[in-house]
């Protein structure tokens, strides 16, 4: 299933499902649908762009309500997702209308958290971490379970805000000050956890934080996404708006750093990316 057709059924699922409205917010405001849009697809685009072949074995870390599971599922892929919180309890759902366009049998869940149950080692080739890693406390205890998790040319999909981003750390600081790791009660699991409280990092201290455990971000295949605002994206324009934004952050190191909002990059633990 391509990404524009499964969009136009997620569309559909939002408005017969009013419960995934207070996240996904794309039908709230009309002047900021295409805004949004272009995110999420250049988000599914990066993941699947390095997924190469639908027998690997998958590990979707952190994968909420499911929605790229499902798509990858469509695609013939096998995920595995893990999630907590009230994500949980709307898969079934959501799987339900997900069946009618496609077998979604290729994605499994389950309600853990990754500290009490790690994988085995060398059980993925790839783990998707999207708008996941700022939340995982410790980091390296959470970065030593995904490297133990993988298979030797295996990789870690990552999918972030960007750190750098002085615009939004504002908005965050004004939100939770720097409190960036705080302690909750998870009901399901009677017990409390820790949790990144939007901790976002920029670049330079995702690479760090990932040597630490023998993990190197391969350089080709960072990107970073939306720098426009919103009233800039019109339905004809969005393609254009697109291409510019993926041209300037070539270009521009200070722009990339500090006015791009998403952050998508790979790492693994070989020095090369496997299919360079």
């Amino acid at each position: 299933m391509q990404i524009e057709e499964f969009f136009t059924l997620f569309l559909e699922e939002l408005k017969s499902n009013a419960k995934l409205t207070t996240y996904y917010k794309f039908l709230e405001n009309p002047a900021s649908f295409e805004f949004r849009k272009a995110y999420v697809v250049q988000r599914l685009q990066y993941i699947l762009d390095h997924l190469p072949t639908t027998d690997a074995a998958i590990w979707d870390c952190g994968c909420g309500y499911g929605t790229t599971a499902i798509f990858l599922a469509l695609n013939g892929y096998k995920v595995h997702g893990t999630t907590l919180e009230f994500y949980f309890a709307h898969i079934p759902e959501r799987l339900q209308y997900w069946a009618q366009f496609g077998d979604v049998s290729g994605f499994t869940y389950s309600y853990e958290n990754l500290f009490d149950a790690p994988p085995p080692p060398a059980s993925y080739d790839h783990i998707i971490i999207q708008d996941t890693l700022h939340h995982l406390e410790p980091l390296q205890d959470a970065l030593r379970i995904f490297n133990q998790a993988l298979r030797p040319a295996g990789n870690l999909i990552i999918v972030e805000e960007n750190g750098g981003n002085v615009v939004q750390n504002l908005k965050l600081y004004l939100r939770r000050g720097n409190k960036r790791i705080i302690e909750i009660y998870d009901e399901q699991l009677k017990k409390k956890i820790l949790l990144g409280n939007e901790n976002i990092r920029p670049l330079a201290t995702w690479r760090r934080e990932l040597q630490k455990q023998q993990l190197t971000i391969y350089p080709a295949d960072v990107q970073y996404i939306r720098l426009f605002p919103p009233f800039m994206f019109k339905q004809n324009n969005t393609l254009e708006l697109v291409q510019r934004e993926d041209q300037i952050w070539r270009r521009n190191a200070l722009l990339k750093e500090k006015l791009y909002f998403g952050l998508n990059f790979v790492a693994g633990k070989t020095t090369e990316p496997r299919n360079a």
